[in-house]
């Protein structure tokens, strides 16, 4: 399981099957963005993740949707 972090760089890569994935999110789909608010208290895998998507503005994901494209050390 990924644990998501803020000013991590990501991508949305795949059509989530969480039933919080809406048809107007296909839109992103290939876009990069960066986390702008993990849930770093709880780190639960249902939890939704706040990305700053470059040119589209602020969503918040479902996780199984994104995969971090740099690590932050």
């Amino acid at each position: 399981m990924t644990v998501f972090r803020k000013g991590q760089k990501v991508e949305i890569y795949r059509k989530s099957k969480d039933e919080e994935w809406d048809n107007f999110m296909v839109k992103y789909l290939g876009r990069h963005g960066i986390v702008v608010d993990p849930d770093t208290s709880i780190n639960d895998p249902d939890t939704l993740v706040e990305v700053s998507i470059d040119g589209e503005g602020t969503c918040r994901l479902p996780q199984d949707c994104l995969r971090v494209l740099e690590s932050s050390s």
